[in-house]
């Protein structure tokens, strides 16, 4: 059996033959991992007495009867009733829940704003969480909300879990450690991790300050979308999605464990780590995704497909082809389009969009939209080009062209993004952003033919 490693606290298994190190490829496969031998039963989940002397412990992601269910069996040092005391309610007044429709703050609108500046001050996951947007209802377990996190420190012998969200985290800026109960996840700019809803961890600061954006996904997973007549390649492959291997803390320290449940925060005191999970199997674990595997697919001759074309995940609602939420890169790509206006053309959309540029710049709006920065149109609410990207683009000599050294993503939901208070006045929102298009003219005047 692979020999045993310390890695920051954790025991963990070497790199398993034919993985990628510390992770193992696929989306929503069914995973096995040990980090000692012989810590995983064969041929059965609940085994009278487990190895070691473990406990047996199912996390389950879906109901019983859903089809496909997901689910992760674990076996552990101590079962999780273990690390869960008397909670105390807890304050965290940034990080903000759907409904939050705060009545002196307008959402109608085209918003953008400058990258939220870092500070000097100490901050972790949980106190450096800052919510934008938030749309629909976490009771309901429908919608979503939009958050910048600013993290300077790591969490030191404190954890955390969700109990009404998955966590879609897109790092901006600096290199964040999670680990979870399933193992460790490094994380940097042009990667993303998924954080499945009930799974405890710790963050730590690998490389800061660290600055990014996250998608809390209250509705239904996250999972690929269905590729239709594009077939069984292009876009986001199962195979670039690493989940890692098992790694567990056997540590007798006094720690927290915090938990947002119905948008409250409450923390429970514990004498030990809870990321003791020594042995795992099952479909529901986090990952990661490198967004520079991402193989973007486009119109070869004219016209310009509609955004969706580079949907990388998706979060189905009950709705047949309308998402719950989208998660969109608009990454390097060439532009080959013949007699098109290339960039994205104006519109007005059901859904809502919010929009963050990881670096780089945007090709419909060549100012104003910098690394670090958001911006958000909301539903039905008109958007496109600004003057200088609408003239660039119709006057373009349309041979190929690459467009480079750009990465920014959406997440895109049904449902009206309603901003926070700290979005409408403490963030840099740009005041002069809805100007951009105060400089495009009327070109009609009647003439037949004219362009």
């Amino acid at each position: 059996m692979n020999r045993q490693t310390k890695s920051h606290g954790l025991t963990q298994a070497a790199t398993p033959v034919g993985t990628h190190e510390g992770y193992m490829p696929g989306f929503g496969n069914d995973f096995e991992t040990e980090a000692l031998p012989g810590a995983l039963p064969q041929g059965m989940n609940s085994p009278q007495k487990c190895n070691y002397g473990l406990y047996g412990e199912q996390l389950s992601g879906t109901a019983f009867t859903a089809h496909p269910p997901e689910r992760t069996w674990t076996y552990r040092i101590r079962p999780s009733v273990k690390h869960s005391a008397r909670y105390t309610k807890i304050d965290l007044p940034h990080w903000k829940s759907a409904p939050n429709v705060d009545p002196d703050v307008i959402s109608l609108g085209q918003y953008r704003w400058d990258p939220v500046p870092h500070s000097d001050e100490h901050l972790t996951w949980l106190t450096g969480m800052r919510t934008m947007t938030t749309a629909g209802d976490v009771n309901t377990q429908v919608g979503m909300a939009s958050h910048i996190y600013l993290v300077t420190a790591s969490m030191e012998d404190a954890y955390f879990y969700s109990a009404d969200s998955e966590l879609l985290v897109v790092p901006q800026e600096g290199r964040l450690r999670f680990c979870t109960e399933l193992g460790i996840i490094d994380l940097e700019p042009k990667e993303i991790a998924i954080l499945p809803r009930g799974l405890v961890y710790r963050v730590e600061v690998l490389e800061g300050p660290c600055r990014g954006f996250v998608c809390e996904n209250y509705g239904q997973k996250f999972e690929l979308p269905a590729r239709g007549p594009i077939g069984a390649n292009g876009l986001a492959n199962p195979r670039d999605f690493k989940a890692p291997v098992a790694a567990f803390e056997d540590r007798e320290t006094p720690s927290t464990l915090t938990i947002k449940w119905c948008g409250q925060f409450h923390e429970t005191e514990i004498p030990q780590s809870p990321l003791d999970v020594v042995a795992w199997h099952g479909n529901y674990a986090p990952c990661k995704y490198d967004l520079r595997t991402y193989s973007p697919v486009g119109a070869i001759l004219f016209d310009h497909p509609d955004p969706s074309i580079f949907t990388v995940l998706t979060a189905p609602s009950g709705v047949p082809g309308t998402a719950n939420i989208d998660f969109v890169l608009f990454r390097e790509r060439w532009m080959v389009a013949e007699d098109t206006f290339r960039p994205p053309w104006y519109h007005k959309n059901i859904m809502s969009e919010l929009m963050g540029n990881i670096y780089g710049q945007y090709d419909a709006k060549p100012q104003g939209f910098v690394p670090g920065g958001m911006s958000l149109h909301n539903m039905m609410l008109p958007h496109g080009p600004d003057r200088d990207a609408f003239e660039k683009a119709s006057n373009a000599n349309l041979g190929p062209d690459k467009l480079d050294n750009t990465m920014s993503f959406m997440f895109e939901t049904r449902f009206p993004q309603h901003l926070t208070r700290f979005a409408a006045t403490e963030a840099p929102l740009q005041d002069d952003y809805i100007d951009c298009w105060d400089s495009l003219e009327k070109k009609f005047d009647g003439t037949p033919g004219r362009k």
